[in-house]
């Protein structure tokens, strides 16, 4: 989220007497994966315009202060990316669930690398256990692990090109201010 310099909270009718919550971003920021400039996020919370009761105003409020509180979150993110100031919800994120959704960019070698940490960390893996202790072992682990498809090792090339790939990830991770530190170095 860079170029971004307010968040502001706002809402547009709907039908049914009801409001919808939206964040305007002035001047707009670029979504690092889509290239897309974003000026508009719809958060999909709904208030009545004009409540009848004082149930409908409770629910309005809880959601109001809701709605308040993810405009603070996006403006925190922008703040932190503004002032080199490192996202620490970024850094308790899923590493495979990004891992997967980076994979249709690339070709099959990613799916096996992926795979195979896949199995090295048994399913679970945040941003901040990338380190280089971890990377290190996973380098061991490729260098004695058998094929996926196939139950005999890898060879040595395949295990050499599993790894620059993988590293070649963390770079572009480090770049993007996903992790923290340049395990690569």
């Amino acid at each position: 989220m860079s170029e971004c310099k307010t968040v502001t909270l706002r809402t547009r009718p709907l039908k049914k007497g009801m409001l919808s919550f939206y964040l305007d971003y002035y001047p707009g920021y670029r979504n690092q994966e889509t290239m897309k400039t974003i000026r508009h996020e719809g958060l999909n919370i709904y208030i009545y315009a004009n409540p009848k009761n004082q149930r409908e105003r409770d629910f309005n409020a809880a959601m109001s202060e809701k709605a308040e509180a993810i405009r603070c979150r996006r403006f925190e993110a922008i703040v932190n990316e503004r002032y080199d100031f490192f996202d620490k919800r970024k850094y308790k994120a899923d590493f495979l669930e990004y891992y997967r959704k980076q994979l249709p960019k690339h070709d099959q070698k990613w799916g096996f690398v992926y795979q195979h940490f896949y199995n090295f960390v048994h399913g679970k893996c945040t941003f901040e256990e990338i380190d280089v202790d971890l990377c290190n072992k996973f380098r061991e682990y490729l260098l004695n692990v058998r094929q996926l498809r196939r139950d005999r090792p890898i060879s040595k090339n395949s295990a050499s090109g599993y790894w620059s790939t993988f590293r070649g990830f963390l770079k572009i991770l480090y770049r993007n201010r996903m992790i923290k530190t340049n395990v690569n170095d």
